[in-house]
């Protein structure tokens, strides 16, 4: 059968008989993912709710507890100003720079030890230890080394990616299955070529998880990243709101951060299911 034009081309099927195919298939599949956002727009629907809600009963005062509306205030308030877009880029601007050198030093660190034994033997124990001290921890030996610019902040973004990419990769490389390091192998692979080659694209849907985490985790130390003398950033908003006592931009600078940090791990997100199609 000669498929008509417009629609999809003619397949056949076990019978011998021709049937056509749909021709837009990546519509269906958003179609079928419509109902899984809206149900995820449930939750946060039902919370702005309740706030309302309890702002409105009195049980908190506005100092304590702002209504919805004084926050949408607060955000018109910084955006008349022109002050809330550069926090924003500022602290995104920090999140991806660290983001990147984290993550690159998690899956160079990660490799090698999911590569070589004796290499997981000897770094593995102490990158756990350190795996283990607090972001705030951190703060005054930056301050000390690196001074009060731009680097110690980006630095300590870069620390909080650095450790779920590193035991990601490091994992995810040390269950890769023993028969493609074989083969890998037999075609004269070895080293970072071994690693390059066959080690990593065999665990890159796992690797690409630990990316989102590294992500989240780079989104989690910009706050205390921003405490390192800064004077602009979501988190020095959230700070000097405190300061201020002003609630309505504390919880705006939260929620931006949520928002924000959502974003971006959605396009990881849809990286990773690209990657696992």
């Amino acid at each position: 059968m000669t498929a008509v034009a417009g629609e999809g081309p003619a397949a056949t099927d076990k019978t011998g008989k021709s049937a056509e195919v749909p021709a837009v298939v990546p519509a269906m599949g958003l179609v079928r993912r419509v109902p899984a956002l809206l149900a995820g727009a449930v939750l946060p629907l039902a919370l702005l709710a309740v706030w309302q809600a309890v702002t409105a009963s009195g049980a908190w005062s506005p100092s304590q507890l702002p209504p919805p509306a004084d926050v949408v205030a607060a955000l018109r308030e910084l955006a008349g100003r022109g002050e809330l877009g550069h926090h924003i880029a500022i602290s995104l601007q920090r999140v991806l720079i660290g983001f990147g050198a984290g993550s690159a030093a998690g899956l160079a660190l990660g490799g090698l030890v999911g590569l070589s034994r004796a290499a997981r033997a000897l770094l593995s124990p102490t990158v756990q230890a350190l795996r283990a001290v607090p972001s705030l921890a951190w703060v005054p030996l930056l301050l000390l080394w690196l001074g009060i610019d731009e680097t110690p902040k980006i630095t300590l973004v870069a620390i909080g990616a650095f450790f779920p990419v590193y035991t990601t990769v490091a994992a995810a490389l040390e269950q890769v299955d023993p028969h493609l390091v074989e083969v890998g192998r037999a075609y004269g692979r070895s080293g970072v070529a071994l690693l390059t080659s066959v080690l990593f694209p065999a665990a890159t849907p796992a690797v690409v998880s630990g990316l989102r985490l590294g992500l989240a985790q780079g989104w989690l130390f910009l706050v205390a990243a921003e405490l390192i003398a800064s004077s602009m950033g979501l988190g020095f908003l959230l700070i000097d709101s405190q300061n201020t006592g002003r609630t309505d931009v504390m919880l705006l600078a939260i929620l931006l951060l949520a928002l924000i940090g959502k974003a971006t791990d959605s396009l990881l997100a849809l990286a990773e299911r690209a990657i696992r199609r």
